[in-house]
């Protein structure tokens, strides 16, 4: 499952911070706006229970990594260059964060929970900004750009569609589909809006801003990260996020960033998403020391961790409906070819057949795919069974075996 996922919103918000925090890559980081200027992309992880524990084996991870029955499964995300208001219209650094936010299939919009800095990004005294505007800003400057793109040859595609007699949305599709737009979301914008496909003429102006408005929704699903969690008066804003109907996770990237660093030291054990630390290292400076109890006290005692890894995990489980399947060669000991156990865990989008998942693994397996197996049941699955969130299958083809 190639998918990518944006991290977006205006600028000295965490992004750099966030996207550190989830990938350990290098990034610039600092407290003013703009730091990033170009999008940065690096692998991060969503971890979920291993099907390891549930079969009671000692698995061998070749694509992914298995801590203490946690699975990591690599996905890329990107760090997007900072939104001011005025984007769609090429400023700041709009043209570039646009063009950046279109390859995206899902969106984390992070804003500052804290409300510390204005619309600009300029630092300002807590509690003095509304995070709910960071979330609306973004959702309005990328509704206008879309809403700019469509109209250019609105004309031409209503003229077209009603010359053949046939829906918008064939149409429409040529003009979108590089914003990785498809059928299917214009199919759910319409059908949201209750307007009519045959009859595009008579949208009115409104009617064309809700569609798109629907539009933006549907291809481009999104979570917030209400950052800076631990910072007054962030659980208000919190509050105040939630009753606007946003789906919000509190989240803390410096906390996350400092814990990933500070186990890749040997000073915690610590596994990204875990509800506490066990500090092992056997001295600590008094600065360390006071950093972990104040992001204890903070942000675990408080929030139940730094909700970075609850973020990313997120933004593929829900927003894009992903579960974890295990291919295996040999269904009875659960290997590979070489004889490692449970190797691979892919991520694949829900109502993904057993032979699309054969195809996933290499294109030979599915057009020579027999039969798969489910390795939990070892029952023979025909090529149209519906894959289940840790399933663990045996592909049988005519082509070699997985």
């Amino acid at each position: 499952m190639t998918r990518l996922v944006g991290l977006v919103g205006k600028a000295n918000v965490g992004k750099s911070t966030f996207f550190a925090a989830a990938t350990m890559k290098s990034v610039e980081i600092a407290g003013f706006p703009f730091t990033t200027i170009k999008a940065n992309r690096g692998v991060a992880y969503v971890s979920a229970k291993c099907v390891c524990q549930e079969l009671g084996v000692k698995d061998q991870p070749v694509n992914s990594a298995c801590i203490d029955g946690v699975r990591l499964i690599p996905v890329e995300v990107v760090d997007c260059p900072g939104l001011i208001r005025g984007a769609h219209q090429g400023k700041g650094l709009g043209n570039q964060f646009l063009d950046e936010v279109r390859r995206a299939d899902a969106l984390i919009i992070l804003c500052d929970a804290a409300g510390a800095t204005d619309e600009n990004g300029q630092p300002v005294a807590s509690g003095t900004f509304d995070p709910v505007d960071d979330v609306q800003m973004f959702e309005s400057e990328f509704t206008l750009w879309l809403l700019g793109i469509i109209k250019k040859d609105w004309d031409k595609i209503v003229r077209t569609a009603e010359a053949a007699r046939e829906e918008v949305g064939k149409y429409l599709e040529e003009k979108v589909t590089g914003l990785g737009i498809n059928r299917m979301h214009i199919s759910i914008a319409i059908e949201k809006t209750g307007l009519d496909p045959y009859k595009v003429r008579s949208w009115s102006s409104e009617d064309l801003n809700r569609f798109v408005s629907e539009l933006k929704k549907a291809s481009k699903p999104f979570i917030v990260a209400a950052n800076k969690a631990d910072k007054e008066p962030a659980e208000d804003n919190i509050k105040r996020l939630r009753e606007f109907g946003y789906n919000v996770v509190p989240t803390c990237a410096e906390a996350e960033l400092a814990l990933r660093k500070a186990a890749a030291s040997g000073i915690i054990k610590y596994t990204p998403g875990d509800a506490d630390f066990e500090v092992i290292a056997t001295t600590l400076s008094e600065t360390q020391r006071k950093a972990l109890e104040f992001i204890r006290g903070k942000v675990f005692k408080r929030w139940g961790g730094t909700g970075v890894q609850k973020a990313i995990n997120a933004a593929f489980y829900q927003l894009l409906d992903a579960i974890n399947v295990y291919p295996v060669e040999d269904a009875e000991k659960l290997t590979d070819h070489w004889g490692r156990v449970l190797p691979d865990c892919y991520l694949v989008p829900k109502g993904t057949t057993a032979k699309q998942f054969a195809g996933l693994i290499h294109s030979d397996l599915a057009e020579g795919f027999i039969y798969a197996i489910d390795a939990k049941t070892k029952r023979k699955l025909g090529e149209d069974y519906v894959l289940k969130n840790n399933d663990v299958i045996q592909i049988v083809s005519a082509k070699g075996r997985k």
